[in-house]
C-alpha cells in the first residue's frame, strides 16, 4: 500500500524528532493504514562505534518505537500500548547500511482485541530482523509490547 500524504507527513515529522533524529535511523516509509513500516540505519559518522560498525544502541533505538506507534495508530484510543521489554542478539557487525520492516495484518489486530474483550491485557512479542541490502541478517530484536483497555 502507499504512502498517503498524512504518513508522508508523519514520516518526515518523525525523522526529525530529536529522540528518534539522535538514533541514526531514519524511517523510509509508513504505509497509509500505518500496517506497514521500513526504517534504515547507515553506517555514518552518528551511528558508528569505536570499532567502526554500526553502534548496539542505534540498532536497537532505530526499531524501539516503530511496533508500539503502529499499533496505537491501528488499535485507537480506547487501548493503551507500551514497550514492555526487549532482547537483542547481534549476528554479524553492521558494516553498512541495515533496513527492518515492520508489518501488522488485520488478522492480528482482531485476534488483540478479541483477546481484550475477554481480559484485560496482554503481552504482544514481535521479532525485528535488521538486514543488509543482500539480506544478509545482521541483529534480531525480540519486542514485548504490553496492550490493555484503557
Amino acid at each position: 500500500m502507499p504512502e498517503s500524504f498524512a504518513t508522508k507527513l508523519d514520516r518526515y515529522k518523525f525523522n526529525l524528532f530529536p529522540a528518534y533524529r539522535g538514533t541514526g535511523a531514519r524511517v523510509l516509509y509508513i504505509s497509509a493504514d500505518y500496517r506497514e513500516m521500513r526504517i534504515k540505519i547507515p553506517l555514518n559518522w552518528r551511528t558508528k562505534n569505536y570499532v567502526g560498525t554500526i553502534y548496539g544502541g542505534s540498532m536497537y533505538g532505530g526499531i524501539d518505537p516503530i511496533y508500539m506507534l503502529m499499533l496505537i495508530k491501528n488499535l485507537g484510543k480506547n487501548y493503551i500500548v507500551w514497550d514492555k521489554a526487549a532482547t537483542i542478539r547481534f549476528k554479524k557487525p553492521g558494516k553498512e547500511t541495515l533496513f527492518a520492516d515492520f508489518k501488522l495484518t488485520q488478522e492480528e489486530l482482531d485476534e488483540i482485541k478479541t483477546v481484550l474483550k475477554r481480559q484485560k491485557s496482554l503481552d504482544r512479542i514481535y521479532n525485528v530482523e535488521l538486514k543488509d541490502k543482500n539480506g544478509q541478517i545482521h541483529c534480531l530484536i525480540e519486542k514485548t509490547l504490553y496492550i490493555a483497555n484503557k
